[in-house]
């Protein structure tokens, strides 16, 4: 699953490869988390799914149109996860303060096992507020003034970035899950007699 997490991340930066300096096109290596969801409510009409995280934590992931399996999604399914944050796949200088956004989205065929793959990629071109080449992040001020941290791979060349300049920055995010057997489904407790 981490060569078609890697693989759909990619394939999304390189269809920006015209917008973006050569550097976009470059492979890079990341390293994706890992772990196992359960769902605890489904809501079909708002095509969402709540899971709880290995450490309790809740998040309700809404559910593309394009996931044609929701019916199949029960309390209680677990799914595998791998999830790629947002890495910085190219730094640039110059450019005006702008964003453009591109995604692309495999889901499993109706009837297969839920679960797909999903990759954003964001251009944005920013203001760098701070550059931390031991961590390999960079701070950037975007053009809606908000700030952001973001990795950045091992292949972009971070000592010639300087706070203050202008950059063009592509990004990437993506997801892909996979629906795993439950050892033992979560139902509802039995009524009180």
């Amino acid at each position: 699953m981490k060569s078609v997490l890697t693989a759909a991340a990619l394939a999304v930066a390189l269809a920006f490869a015209a917008d973006v300096e050569a550097q976009a096109s470059k492979t890079y290596q990341a390293q994706p988390m890992e772990g196992v969801v359960t769902v605890t409510n489904v809501d079909r009409a708002a095509r969402t799914v709540t899971v709880k995280g290995p450490k309790g934590n809740e998040t309700v992931v809404a559910v593309p149109p394009e996931a044609q399996n929701l019916d199949q999604v029960q309390v209680g399914s677990r799914f595998k996860v791998r999830f790629l944050d947002e890495v910085a796949v190219s730094v640039s200088a110059g450019g005006e303060p702008s964003a453009v956004a591109g995604s692309s989205v495999e889901m499993a065929p109706k009837g297969g096992t839920p679960g797909g793959t999903i990759a954003k990629v964001v251009q944005v071109s920013a203001v760098v507020e701070a550059v931390d080449p031991a961590s390999r992040q960079i701070t950037l001020r975007g053009p809606l003034g908000n700030s952001r941290t973001l990795r950045v791979a091992e292949d972009v060349k971070l000592d010639a970035i300087k706070p203050g300049e202008t950059v063009t920055v592509a990004h990437t995010q993506a997801l892909a899950t996979h629906m795993i057997s439950s050892p033992q489904p979560i139902s509802d407790p039995a009524p009180a007699p």
